[in-house]
């Protein structure tokens, strides 16, 4: 599914990425876990297409095409999707406006016929059910006076419409209650299947109490430095991640 080989990354002067491999395989679901500062959200980024990181060196292939060589939009057509750390407020965007947009722009790229806006209200109701998310936030502007848990659901929601090839998951759990996370997690759970893959970047094991990973990455100084089953989330939760620091790092924390 998806292939990065030696990928270099650099954001004003400041090398981020130092030479990362890693391979998602079809229908996998891989964890990233590391310490702050290690690159993972610099990672999703680059993949989807961030404009201001400088790919110093490496590829990152999807299904053998080189990411690297597409515009982010191209990348989004191709099957990547990510769903934020953060997702913005869009004051003036309205949420199904946004989907109709989106998933319609999709689908052009595809070459399949747009949906009609009868066939989109029936999806995204029966996608947002599925989410518990309120129809009055349908009538909004994206994302605009939600919660941090009803701007998580919406990325979901997204994702659920979109049907991607290779979806990121920034830290999706970050901000998330009890209830949302439950909610959140059975949503991208729904979603597994055998020819679409998951690279879910987390800090903490709670997250993938709910999914369940097949691969665990940990990740330290822009590197993939140690692989194992999810067994190796259970550790990090236990040990921390004092063994995968940078010297300076740790020395700073420790003065």
């Amino acid at each position: 599914m998806i292939e990065i080989n030696n990928l270099v990354v650099q954001i004003e002067d400041n090398r981020i990425l130092n030479g990362l491999n890693l391979k998602v395989a079809d229908g996998e679901v891989a964890a990233i876990m590391g310490p702050n500062g290690s690159g993972k959200s610099t990672l999703s980024y680059v993949i989807a297409g961030r404009q201001d990181y400088e790919v110093l060196d490496g590829e990152i292939l999807l299904d053998g095409r080189n990411l690297l060589e597409m515009e982010p939009d191209q990348r989004a057509a191709a099957g990547v999707f990510l769903a934020f750390q953060y997702p913005l407020e869009i004051p003036g965007v309205g949420t199904m406006t946004f989907l109709k947009a989106a998933l319609n722009a999709q689908r052009r790229a595809r070459g399949e016929p747009e949906l009609t806006t009868p066939e989109l209200i029936k999806r995204v109701n029966a996608a947002g059910a599925k989410l518990e998310i309120n129809r009055d936030f349908l009538k909004r502007a994206l994302n605009v006076g939600f919660s941090g848990g009803e701007k998580k659901r919406m990325e979901i929601l997204q994702m659920a419409l979109l049907e991607p090839k290779f979806c990121i998951l920034d830290e999706t759990d970050s901000g998330l209650d009890i209830d949302a996370l439950r909610i959140v997690s059975e949503g991208v759970n729904a979603l597994r299947s055998a020819d679409r893959s998951f690279l879910v970047i987390t800090h903490y094991q709670r997250l993938l109490n709910h999914i369940v990973p097949d691969t665990v990455h940990v990740m330290a100084d822009g590197r993939i430095v140690k692989t194992g089953g999810k067994e190796l989330a259970l550790e990090l939760e236990k040990n921390g991640y004092a063994d995968y620091r940078q010297p300076a790092a740790a020395s700073a924390e420790a003065a």
